[in-house]
């Protein structure tokens, strides 16, 4: 039982992180670099996401044991969305949008399906 909390929180700390940096990378040219070449935001871009990709794999890997990929990929998004928001209002100045809620609550039923079978094991 011990393991497999250590399993999902390692897994959601690097994902979240591994978010932190995907977002970043796939959104900071836009106000960071807009005055650059698009070259040099691409360049940027990809050594961010390098570090994206330096947590992400070995979140999945690690986590693989104890989740299916589908399961995964819906933890993946969920997390995606929960990092992106906050970014996008904070660091980018976003306006806040209602459909953010709804898109969420969407998500809990998708997280909801994707994890029934470890909910009510």
């Amino acid at each position: 039982m011990l393991m497999e909390y250590k399993v999902v929180i390692g897994c959601i700390s690097l994902l979240v992180l591994s978010n932190v940096f995907m977002n970043i990378a796939w959104y900071g040219h836009l106000s960071k670099l807009a005055d650059k070449p698009v070259y040099i935001a691409v360049i940027v871009s990809w050594l961010i996401a390098l570090i994206e990709y330096m947590l992400m794999v070995p979140a999945n890997r690690y986590a693989h044991d104890y989740f299916t990929i589908g399961q995964l990929k819906i933890m993946q998004e969920v997390i995606t969305l929960t990092v992106f928001v906050p970014l996008s209002i904070l660091m980018f100045g976003e306006k806040w949008n209602w459909d953010y809620l709804w898109a969420a609550l969407c998500m809990v039923g998708a997280v909801f399906f994707a994890f029934r079978s470890k909910i009510f094991a």
